[in-house]
């Protein structure tokens, strides 16, 4: 069930299609399948299973060509900068997820590029998944860094996620997160790109959770459940 109030955005997937919480431009239509037989609540959870060139992007030597299947945020939905959010989703790997050192992002945020012409272009906050380890990183100009770091096994079982974001090019941005109700990530400081690498002010972030990765031959498949957004006010930052 997708629901939507003042302080709070919900989807348990409950629907046999996605909702209109959810934009259908980032996935081609055979990757999601809305199922019962690995949930996390309720009846439903989105199946996301990523397949060799689906949403394929050539880009062109600039670096390794990638290919998608993501789910992303409606327009309406985008966090404004200076605001401050909850987001909330859990995260099913199945025992038998292939192990890649390539790039695999699970979940990102995106300051949005309104003329698709930024100089970096890489998810503000990304949840990245290589080598077995489980990652969190921050990127907020030509230098990406490492907020969270585990080797802890995560496969085969679900794993519940909660962020606390304020996006700003101010040093009054902050970034909590929660894996499992622990407290992982503590960070505040700039949490979006500046005017420097073409973003206008105020800035828009979306969300996005799926499969982005470096073009490969072999199939990957994610649930995802439990979705849910909250505007955060200034007391609940402290």
């Amino acid at each position: 069930m997708a629901a939507k109030t003042k302080k709070e955005i919900y989807d348990g997937f409950e629907e046999k299609t996605l909702s209109n919480l959810w934009s259908r431009k980032r996935f081609e239509e055979h990757a999601i399948e809305i199922q019962s037989e690995v949930v996390r609540k309720g009846k439903n959870a989105v199946k996301i299973t990523i397949r060799n060139k689906d949403k394929f992007e050539d880009n062109k030597g600039k670096s390794k060509n990638t290919e998608r299947d993501e789910v992303l945020e409606d327009v309406f939905l985008w966090a404004k900068e200076g605001e401050a959010y909850s987001y909330k989703f859990s995260l099913f790997i199945p025992k038998d997820f292939p192990i890649v050192s390539t790039r695999l992002i699970l979940v990102q945020f995106k300051h949005h590029d309104d003329n698709d012409s930024a100089l970096v272009d890489n998810p503000i906050i990304a949840l990245r998944y290589n080598d077995r380890i489980l990652r969190i990183t921050l990127q907020t100009n030509e230098e990406k860094i490492n907020l969270f770091k585990s080797n802890e096994e995560i496969r085969g079982k679900w794993t519940d996620f909660e962020f606390h974001v304020k996006f700003t090019r101010l040093n009054d941005g902050l970034l909590r997160v929660w894996i499992n109700k622990k407290k992982v990530v503590d960070y505040t400081g700039v949490t979006a790109y500046s005017e420097k690498y073409g973003y206008p002010f105020p800035g828009r972030f979306h969300f996005r959770f799926g499969l982005y990765r470096d073009l490969m031959d072999i199939p990957m498949t994610a649930y995802f459940d439990e979705y849910h957004k909250i505007p955060l006010k200034n007391s609940e930052l402290k």
